[in-house]
């Protein structure tokens, strides 16, 4: 068969049916009388085998070795390509996300989109300066899109930064909250923390809602970020972890300031001293977290908390007796 026939069937150009000659891939078994290449069906079915690992993303110095060295283990040569092809992989989505995040930027001209790259790419830099200053330039002039501060928000360890990252995020509306909740299922606990922390600076009735929900996070610091944040905001639904933290002696003393606040309100009060209450008279609960739990009692007001501080002034644990009678002094002679 010819090398216009070859081509023809093949799908491969005669050009590059020369180049595999050329390289020793495939040679024509034969010439015609007029000295034209002709190909044997062992030649056709060797370009076929070529075009097969060429769609692999073998090179052509790879498909070679491949064909000719009779000891040739494709193993390793697969597992090369599989490394290759998730580097690839990886370097194309990365690529996607950042036009993707240059798009959403709405970019009106070039100027733009060049400011935008310059921002995406000093959010990576190895320099905590570097990513702190466009964190803080990413409000105003250029803006860049939340998703992006989002992912820098997750990722950071430097401290500085990071509050210049949540400085940013608590500017950027209620998409922020959205994206940073899904951060609080993440498996790495640093990444949760980060954004529950996140979540504590936005504004807005949205961020609020997801710390509600993160209340209910199997993770305790995730728990307690929320738990704090909304006690200051006054909403109850906090107390109970509130009171877990004191028990832990987790941010206690935080946690006990948080109850105070809550406690401005009558009901929630009383709430509150039942709450503590019923967390002394558990068994299970120790010498250490009954002191805790007894000093909280103090940013408590109402009767039902004087009542408490009374009955526990006759404690047998002489340290919550103590405690007890101080605070109930405190309270008399306010």
């Amino acid at each position: 068969m010819l090398i216009g026939e070859v081509a023809r069937r093949s799908g491969v150009s005669a050009r590059m049916l020369r180049h595999y000659e050329s390289l020793g891939l495939v040679r024509p078994s034969g010439r015609t009388g007029s000295g034209y290449r002709e190909y044997s069906r062992q030649d056709i079915r060797r370009i076929f085998h070529i075009e097969s690992l060429r769609s692999l993303g073998l090179s052509l110095r790879e498909i070679g070795r491949a064909l000719d060295e009779p000891g040739f283990a494709p193993s390793a040569l697969v597992d090369d390509l599989i490394r290759r092809t998730r580097e690839r992989i990886a370097a194309e989505t990365e690529l996607l996300t950042r036009l993707r995040r240059i798009d959403a930027a709405g970019p009106a001209g070039w100027e733009d989109v060049l400011q935008a790259v310059s921002l995406l790419q000093a959010l990576g830099s190895k320099s905590a300066d570097a990513r702190q200053r466009a964190a803080l330039s990413s409000v105003g002039e250029a803006a860049v899109p939340v998703e992006a501060l989002v992912e820098a928000a997750l990722g950071e360890t430097d401290p500085n930064v990071a509050g210049a990252l949540r400085w940013a995020l608590a500017r950027a509306g209620d998409d922020a909250a959205a994206l940073l909740a899904e951060g609080l299922g993440s498996p790495v606990a640093a990444v949760r923390e980060r954004a529950v922390r996140a979540l504590t600076e936005l504004p807005g009735g949205e961020a609020t809602a997801r710390l509600r929900h993160a209340l209910e996070s199997p993770d305790a610091q995730v728990r307690g970020y929320a738990a704090l944040a909304l006690g200051a905001q006054g909403v109850a639904e906090a107390v109970p972890t509130l009171i877990d933290m004191i028990v832990a002696g987790r941010n206690d003393t935080d946690a006990a300031d948080a109850l105070s606040v809550l406690a401005s309100d009558t009901a929630t009060a009383d709430r509150i001293a039942a709450g503590l209450v019923g967390r002394l008279a558990h068994d299970t609960t120790e010498g250490p977290a009954r002191g805790r739990l007894t000093q909280a009692l103090a940013g408590v007001p109402g009767t039902r908390a004087s009542r408490a501080l009374a009955e526990l002034s006759r404690d047998e644990d002489r340290a919550v007796a103590l405690t007890a009678t101080y605070l109930l002094r405190l309270r008399g002679a306010g």
